[in-house]
């Protein structure tokens, strides 16, 4: 009852302020709970217009300061760089955290490797380990597969697992996630790193550990229970001037129902303890 309740209210809510088209970009991440949850804030609210489009979370960032966009996706802080621009064109930005996202590092389902350490997974990123031989797999060649530089998920993948080392620069930049996993799939030595709802049957993913002692599978009891080490919060981020005209879809996200969505997708929500 309580829930519907909070649904009637911000229904109403919605009504009242007469909602006009709004626009949100940014991180492939991100994309698919920002595509739900604006598809059942319509519904809640047939006035609105809500359109959601990927391209990492540069590019949303950078549409933001361009208001080419109301809210900006991202799956990592923004950037020194980018609030310098904010800054100097006059714009507050608000950064708003709406889920948790567990990253798993996927392989070639032939691949008998099981488990990586956060220190193999930097050497083999970094072109240190070259052979799967090397981490206890067969005699083959890895290939390794990342994100384009302007993704979020780059950066925290970078981050996190190689501690802000530079990738091997010989690794083979993808656009989108769906590439990382269709290139994976078809490559027998391949290595790559996917958002938590991206996971399918045409991957293998790795059970990781940061210590080197206790390994976790990717999964969403792990990642809530802090036992998977790669974990990092998914952001929106929108100008305070524009509040009025965003917050709407913000409240609905961050609604009991908006969280719901959010975890029947895969991700976590950011009440979950």
């Amino acid at each position: 009852m309580k829930a519907r309740t909070i649904l009637l209210s911000l229904a109403l809510a919605f009504a009242a302020t007469g909602m006009q088209a709004q626009r949100i970009k940014g991180s492939d991440t991100v994309l698919p709970i920002a595509q739900q949850t604006a598809e059942r804030f319509m519904a809640l609210n047939p006035n609105a217009r809500v359109t959601v489009t990927g391209g990492g979370t540069g590019v949303g960032i950078s549409a933001l300061l361009d208001e080419t966009t109301d809210i900006a996706m991202a799956s990592r802080s923004i950037k020194f760089s980018e609030k310098m621009k904010a800054k100097a064109a006059g714009e507050d930005l608000a950064e708003i955290p709406i889920a948790y996202d567990a990253l798993a590092v996927v392989i070639h389902p032939s691949n008998p490797v099981k488990q990586l350490t956060r220190q193999q997974l930097e050497g083999i990123f970094r072109g240190k380990i070259t052979n799967w031989k090397e981490v206890g797999g067969d005699d083959r060649k890895i290939v390794v597969y990342s994100r384009e530089t302007s993704s979020g998920t780059y950066e925290f993948f970078k981050e996190s697992a190689l501690k802000n080392k530079n990738y091997m620069s010989s690794s083979l930049s993808m656009p989108a996630t769906g590439a990382i996993i269709q290139s994976v799939s078809q490559t027998r030595g391949a290595i790559g790193y996917v958002g938590l709802a991206y996971i399918s049957p045409r991957i293998k993913t790795l059970s990781i550990s940061y210590d080197g002692k206790h390994f976790a599978t990717p999964t969403l009891e792990n990642a809530i229970n802090k036992s998977y080490p790669i974990v990092r919060p998914l952001f929106y981020y929108y100008n305070k001037k524009n509040a009025g005209h965003v917050e709407p879809l913000i409240q609905f996200i961050l609604s009991p129902a908006g969280q719901e969505i959010i975890k029947k997708s895969g991700y976590i929500p950011v009440n979950e303890e």
